[in-house]
């Protein structure tokens, strides 16, 4: 298992007893959704996590952190952050999971028209590629 694939097993893990959960492929990786919104996500080796336009000049300042920047601008309230930043334990990995979620539960829903573009959990992950 590769270190992208783990840590996508790790965040469908900690995100298993959230209702409205939903994974797409986006930004060349796996996003993972709540109600519709963003909020976390892995990238290469990146973790991606949806932290909102408050805090995010604060969180940028924490050690293995950065612009999510993959189009060449950043993507305000949403940052990387590298392996070293969450990979030496699980609790780390879960407390920026939290992170995403607590700001995107701030969210409303997203729907769409047609009832059948709502979110729905998948039933199947996302392949990896």
């Amino acid at each position: 298992m590769t270190f992208k694939e783990l840590t996508v097993s790790q965040i469908r893990d900690a995100m298993k007893d959230k209702s409205g959960t939903s994974e797409r492929e986006m930004f060349g990786g796996i996003a993972f959704m709540l109600e519709g919104n963003m909020c976390c996500g892995v990238i290469d080796d990146n973790l991606v996590v949806r932290v909102g336009p408050e805090a995010y000049e604060t969180v940028l300042r924490e050690p293995h952190t950065r612009p999510m920047d993959f189009t060449g601008r950043p993507l305000p309230g949403f940052i990387y952050v590298e392996r070293d930043g969450f990979a030496h334990d699980d609790r780390s990995l879960r407390a920026w999971i939290e992170r995403g979620i607590n700001f995107v539960q701030t969210l409303p829903p997203k729907y769409y028209p047609m009832a059948w573009q709502t979110w729905q959990p998948m039933t199947q992950p996302v392949a990896m590629r």
